[in-house]
């Protein structure tokens, strides 16, 4: 088979998928990616084929300002990540995408919950697409918005929107909310805490010292040392931190005098999470579900884009605790403390663990949809 997948150009977007994408690799199947150039050398360590097609993110993210007419494109406000999304990236790609995808011949498209390229390439094609989610659903009133905005864009192109014919869904149950209902052509799937290539599932372990471990993670788009030096102030006298930088920080960012705290680039969540008691994040998804996978609760201090979306399953779900802004630091500081010294949370995490261990692995959905392609 012939298995392409299609993503916005960031990690958080990108690395839910490789599981699935590896999976298809180790199947013997030819899989390649459509996002942008950047993602290069993440790809070729993989041996898996990139399709560089379209802009990287800075230029989407102002072409997406542009088209809304605000500062911010990252503003958790529908108008806006539609023009992002469905605007911006169909406009600056969808050409070069359905170029490169013809000559690749897929027999299945997989895109992500926010990618619109795809599904224009699917359209294009006449072949299937899965989409693959992140978490929980997101909500009609922005899907809604991001349609209409797909919709014009696919008829400028005398393309109709395809709807999924499988939804890849990796959300367990603990955070689900009341009213979910089964999305059509759901095939669950288990998520997985980011590793590199080659690496292994380590097994969760605790911390080791007398202290709690605790992670501080923003992930890679909003982990400013603005945004974390307040909270690495307030959390450094009461546990050993683990600060992951982003793309763009150093450790020299933050200054001297961190006797407690570890300050570390880019690396698999799956190693970062080794050996941690709680994990303080933005509330990115992949983040989110990776925690979980490995049983371990977090305190949620979401930034904008789907983070909110993501802090209140977490609060819901009793998995840990949500620090809605403008909460500032101390407030962080008072939930580690709350999570920490309430084993409900942790039992609560687990729980969540042993749902997502009960999920169909990416070897077996990628087996599933290949029978189901015939």
């Amino acid at each position: 088979m012939r298995i392409l997948f299609s993503s916005t150009p960031q990690h958080g977007h990108l690395l839910p998928g490789l599981p699935l994408a590896r999976a298809f690799r180790d199947r013997g199947d030819d899989v390649a990616v459509i996002t942008s150039a950047s993602f290069g050398p993440l790809f070729a360590a993989e041996g898996i084929t990139l399709l560089p097609v379209g802009p990287e993110i800075p230029e989407l993210l102002a072409e997406a300002a542009r088209l809304a007419g605000v500062d911010d494109p990252t503003v958790p406000d529908p108008a806006v990540a539609a023009e992002l999304f469905a605007g911006a990236r169909i406009d600056l790609t969808a050409d070069a995408a359905i170029a490169a995808a013809r000559e690749f011949g897929p027999d299945l498209i997989v895109a992500e919950a926010t990618d619109y390229v795809g599904p224009l390439v699917a359209a294009a094609l006449q072949v299937p697409y899965a989409k693959l989610a992140f978490g929980p659903p997101i909500p009609a009133q922005f899907t809604d918005v991001f349609d209409a905005v797909a919709e014009r864009r696919y008829k400028e192109r005398g393309l109709t929107a395809p709807q999924p014919t499988w939804y890849l869904d990796p959300c367990p149950e603990a955070l689900r909310g009341q009213d979910w209902q089964a999305p059509e052509g759901r095939l669950p799937l288990r998520p997985e805490a980011h590793r590199g290539p080659g690496t292994p599932e380590a097994a969760p372990t605790a911390s080791a010292g007398t202290r709690p471990k605790v992670l501080l993670s923003f992930g890679t788009h909003f982990a400013t040392p603005e945004v974390l030096r307040p909270i690495v102030d307030a959390l450094a006298a009461k546990a050993d931190l683990v600060v992951t930088l982003g793309l763009a920080a150093a450790d020299s960012d933050y200054g001297d005098g961190f006797d407690q705290v570890e300050f570390v680039g880019f690396t698999p969540l799956a190693e970062l999470l080794v050996g941690i008691d709680l994990v303080v994040t933005h509330g990115g998804a992949g983040t989110t579900l990776g925690t979980l996978s490995r049983g371990l609760p977090m305190v949620v201090v979401p930034q904008g884009a789907d983070q909110f979306l993501q802090a209140g399953a977490v609060a819901g779900s009793r998995t840990g605790v949500a620090v809605m802004p403008p909460a500032g630091a101390e407030a962080v500081a008072a939930a580690v403390d709350e999570v920490l010294g309430n084993t409900e949370y942790r039992d609560n995490a687990r729980r969540a663990a042993e749902q997502i261990e009960a999920m169909p692995s990416p070897d077996e959905v990628a087996e599933q949809l290949v029978g189901l392609l015939g």
